[in-house]
């Protein structure tokens, strides 16, 4: 996708906002999984606090005889509830982040995965405690250092869970062989070689919790490379582009730089528009404007048209560009007859009925991006898109609608039959006449 971006739009310099608004986009969504995940702690460790005072309410003396009668529920809250406001701390912060436009605080993240990751380590030394090394490494603490491994996936780091995971074989790991509580002193001393491999499971556990979470976070730069560059074709070749062209333009091997094409250029214009739209209010106007380019681009999506640029009361079309068509000929001319007809239909019941005018040539031009470095449109120029432009403007003369090139008469051959000779008319611009043909 990103070898796709820099075909469409050029050099690093053309590239550069695209990638800046691309670091934004995942910057912004890498916070937004970042809430996901505090809020995830934030419920997981209150929903373990809750349960765990519900608990000891209702069957006491299981807790009693689990930790030889050493359990304080005090000493619980002492470790969650830090954690829980710290977390709630940690929410306010990425939700102003978020607010702002703010970047990722990657010292902050490590910071925060070493104080969460270390709160099971507190509850292990509680466990300690009460029941004794051998006891409370078997029971649930060390099982809970795979909660905060498993919801740093959401964290879209692979060193970040792979630092999760470290902590967590490393304090687990450093417990058992450093701390031995003296009321429980007469118990053998925890095997290393057992310990060691459990602490290796943890911190693989965290390999691959990053691994997950590398995965998701390129599945996010796929997806906001693919709408970044969506977004940008849209707007570089107008926003009626059909979502068909769209697609082939991300999907193809087209370069938006200069280059020769061989197109149909169409050009349509609303006929007395200007003259009428005195008599009526602005939004009168653009209200009639909306409804007959609706119509009209409407068409164009269905034969492989898109639409350069309005030009007030009309537009300049093209068939063959950005993407190349061999049938361009054909279908502008198709859609020309289909835009008459709709026109017609559009006007039934209309206080404004709309008289349109076209022209369609077909030739080669200069096809690329043009302006300034802050802002470009795609566009054609020379004399195939002149030709088209004057070509149009004969309607008025001819009192016709729809006038094509004796280029594009050759090229539809006998699918043009009811094509009908003007005659040899003087073009603005060229020295001999040229052949003009009216289609009905």
């Amino acid at each position: 996708m990103i070898r796709i971006i820099k075909k469409f739009f050029g050099p690093a310099s053309d590239a550069a906002p695209l990638l800046a608004d691309f670091r934004r986009a995942l910057s912004h969504e890498v916070l937004v999984t970042e809430r996901l995940r505090v809020k995830a702690v934030i419920i997981t460790v209150s929903l373990a606090t809750l349960t765990l005072s519900v608990a000891y309410l209702l069957v006491p003396d299981a807790f009693t005889r689990i930790s030889n009668g050493n359990f304080d529920l005090v000493s619980s809250y002492v470790t969650t509830i830090p954690l829980v406001l710290f977390e709630f701390y940690a929410l306010y912060s990425l939700d102003q982040r978020i607010a702002m436009g703010g970047d990722i605080v990657i010292g902050r993240r490590y910071l925060s995965a070493l104080i969460e990751t270390s709160i099971p380590t507190g509850v292990l030394f509680l466990h300690m405690d009460w029941m004794g090394p051998a006891q409370a490494l078997a029971f649930t603490a060390p099982l809970s250092y795979f909660i905060f491994i498993i919801l740093s996936t959401l964290r879209l780091d692979f060193w970040l869970s792979t630092f999760t995971g470290f902590v967590a074989a490393a304090e687990m790991l450093a417990l058992a062989k450093l701390y031995h509580p003296p009321q429980f002193a007469s118990e053998p001393v925890p095997d290393f070689a057992f310990q060691l491999i459990r602490s290796f499971l943890i911190l693989l556990g965290g390999v691959l919790a990053g691994a997950v979470g590398l995965q998701l976070r390129r599945q996010f730069e796929a997806s906001i490379t693919a709408t970044a560059a969506r977004d940008r074709v849209t707007n570089l070749f107008g926003q009626h582009v059909s979502p068909e062209v769209v697609e082939q333009l991300l999907t193809s091997e087209t370069d938006a730089a200069s280059e020769t094409r061989h197109v149909a250029v169409m050009f349509v214009d609303i006929r007395a528009f200007t003259a009428a739209a005195r008599l009526r209010t602005p939004h009168e106007v653009v209200a009639r404007l909306d409804t007959a380019f609706a119509v009209l681009v409407d068409v164009l999506d269905r034969h492989s048209g898109i639409v350069n640029k309005f030009l007030g009361d009309g537009f300049l079309a093209l068939f063959g560009a950005p993407i190349a068509d061999p049938g361009a000929a054909q279908h502008a001319v198709a859609a020309a007859r289909e835009m008459l007809v709709a026109m017609e239909e559009n006007n039934i019941g209309s206080e404004w009925p709309l008289r349109i005018g076209i022209g369609v040539h077909l030739g080669a031009v200069v096809a690329g991006n043009v302006g300034s470095p802050r802002r470009k449109e795609y566009t054609v120029m020379g004399d195939t898109v002149n030709f088209a432009a004057r070509l149009e403007s004969l309607n008025k003369e001819f009192g016709s609608q729809l006038l094509i090139s004796a280029l594009v008469r050759d090229e539809l051959g006998e699918a043009c039959d009811d094509a009908v000779l003007v005659g040899e008319v003087p073009i603005r611009g060229y020295e001999a006449p040229q052949a003009i043909w009216r289609l009905a």
